[in-house]
């Protein structure tokens, strides 16, 4: 059996399940191609059949990459499959990856279906899939609270009807991990090497890396899971965990591998980090800001005499540099074409002249230049939809007795619009005058404020979650050193979200 670890990403479809993680298409294609440079080598680039958002995300983001396989879920259904094999044809490799539930309780409760009825239906599905596409993926959903012998006759079916990866999702994060190996362990014997065994580990109980791990152990050659371990509820296996646990423990592990390049794990993750507007924890594993941060000052004495006192892993290995490089307003064209590729933007001349100018624009407004503000500016300028609206000027009132006034200019297809309102605060005037100009009503539901680097003329960086006209909540990201006008731009982001995807 090969010790090579496939690694299906996920980020795009059941990271975006995360409350508040929702992208445009723009934003996706910035993943998907990252996705690929850090060297996945499956994406899964959503659900075909969800809406046709959903479609055109996956048909761009299939004609964007180039030789990473990409993915489209699909439930057993004639419809679905038909929808994920249209969404993933601009794609040079593809799959289709087909499911339905296999535990008692969602074929009862769920499906309303018996054992014998969901077996064919998967063999159906699996079919029909196999005739549209070569590689086809089949998951038993809930196999973590399945029933092993009907597991062993389901996936026997999968695997003669065409399937050629049996994925068997942990999908309530129930199992332990030595029950995980052991489900895997008698599948994949049962198997005997007719098709890759998958997992897709949740992670309610904080086991989704150790089970993946587990699995590993026990014969699964592919582990489905996402960047930051994004996902619905508490989250899926974080990719990046999973990868630097096989790299730093093969003494216990194995010779297992992958080929993921670990030098773009931690561009990655801020990337996905910026657009979802969901930060890793500051403690979490890999990637969070104090994951190599020493405050202890016995644990401080052991790094400056010997790193690996205190790091089984350096900054570096994952591509974030403990001493920043700074730029400044002398800084060249060249330095800060450097540092981009650095930081894993490879950016046309057209769009690094772009760039060049937002940077030298923000280096007449602070002092010092950080990496988090050359990704912010990046981010900012080319991760964009159509801009129906564009903020041209604000400003705003003192507040007396917690109301303000607020007057903006926003540049429509028609022309500059300016008007006012007043509203309870700043912030909240800033939005009714933009609901104004733009004729469209929003509803807040979330709104977020971080400093994205350094210092005190650290750039704002904002995010809002707006429901406009009732309809679903859209993100939105705004980006200044002035926090009301970094708020503006959001609340005008969303708008422009909204707009594009109505």
């Amino acid at each position: 059996m090969s010790n090579k670890i496939i690694i299906f990403d996920t980020t795009l479809r059941d990271g975006e399940q995360s409350p508040g993680a929702s992208m445009n298409i723009a934003e996706k294609i910035r993943i998907a191609l990252q996705l690929e440079r850090l060297g996945v080598d499956v994406i899964e680039a959503g659900f075909a059949a969800a809406s046709p958002g959903d479609f055109d995300a996956i048909n761009q983001v299939a004609s964007a990459v180039n030789l990473v396989k990409v993915a489209s879920l699909a439930r057993a259904t004639q419809k679905d499959i038909g929808a994920a094999a249209r969404a993933i044809a601009p794609a040079k490799n593809r799959r289709i990856h087909t499911f339905i539930a296999t535990s008692p309780i969602h074929m009862e409760h769920k499906l309303r279906m018996k054992p014998d009825e969901v077996v064919r239906r998967a063999v159906e599905a699996v079919g029909l899939a196999s005739s549209l596409c070569e590689d086809v993926e089949f998951s038993c959903e809930d196999a973590g609270r399945s029933d092993i012998a009907f597991l062993k006759e389901i996936c026997d079916a999968a695997v003669s009807a065409g399937a050629k990866t049996i994925n068997l999702p942990d999908t309530v994060g129930f199992r332990l991990p030595f029950e995980m190996f052991n489900m895997i362990g008698e599948l994949s014997k049962f198997l005997e090497g007719r098709a890759i065994v998958s997992v897709h580990n949740h992670n309610d109980l904080g086991l989704a890396v150790a089970n993946s791990l587990y699995a590993i152990q026990a014969g699964a050659r592919q582990v489905e899971c996402t960047i930051n371990g994004l996902g619905e509820r508490a989250g899926n296996a974080a990719l990046e965990e999973i990868v630097m646990a096989l790299r730093t423990r093969k003494d216990v592990l194995g010779d297992f591998y992958t080929d993921i390049i670990a030098k773009e794990i931690y561009t990655t993750s801020r990337l996905v980090s910026s657009i979802t507007g969901i930060e890793p924890q500051p403690n979490k594993a890999i990637v969070g800001r104090n994951a190599f941060a020493h405050e202890s000052g016995i644990h401080q004495d052991g790094i400056l005499k010997c790193a690996a006192t205190y790091e089984i892993i350096s900054a570096e290995e994952i591509g974030a540099e403990k001493n920043e490089l700074v730029l400044g307003k002398h800084s060249g064209r060249h330095a800060f074409k450097d540092k981009l590729l650095a930081l894993g933007f490879e950016l046309n001349e057209e769009q690094l002249n772009l760039a060049f100018g937002k940077f030298k624009e923000l280096c007449d407004r602070k002092k010092e230049i950080f990496e988090d503000d050359l990704r912010a500016i990046v981010s900012d300028e080319f991760i964009k939809i159509e801009e129906v609206y564009a903020l041209e000027t604000i400003t705003v009132s003192a507040c007396n007795a917690g109301h303000c006034s607020a007057a903006i200019s926003v540049r429509t297809k028609d022309g500059v619009v300016s008007d006012a309102a007043l509203g309870h605060g700043s912030v909240d005037a800033v939005f009714k005058v933009i609901d104004r100009v733009s004729g469209v009503e929003g509803a807040l539901k979330d709104y977020q404020v971080s400093a994205v680097s350094q210092g005190k003329d650290a750039l704002a960086k904002v995010t809002v979650k707006v429901a406009f006209e009732g309809g679903k909540p859209v993100i939105g990201h705004g980006l200044d050193i002035g926090t009301i006008a970094a708020s503006a731009k959001a609340y005008i982001n969303a708008l422009n979200s909204f707009v594009a995807m109505k």
